[in-house]
């Protein structure tokens, strides 16, 4: 698997579970889809994704 698919199904996973959690658990959770998508806007525009880092130290390439 390659990074960029790493970080496709991450940033996936972490929406579908902060939608879960707001609708089960408690409202504030929907923070985290706000973070997850200003992160994928960032990583668009400068180039550097956080969640690649950990996928590559995890050993993805």
């Amino acid at each position: 698997m390659t990074i960029e698919n790493g970080v496709r199904i991450l940033a996936g996973s972490m929406v579908l579970l902060s939608i879960i959690l707001t609708t089960f658990i408690d409202p504030n959770f929907v923070w985290l889809t706000v973070f997850v998508g200003a992160n994928l806007i960032q990583s668009a525009f400068t180039g550097i994704c956080p969640a690649a880092f950990f996928l590559k130290k995890l050993g993805l390439h």
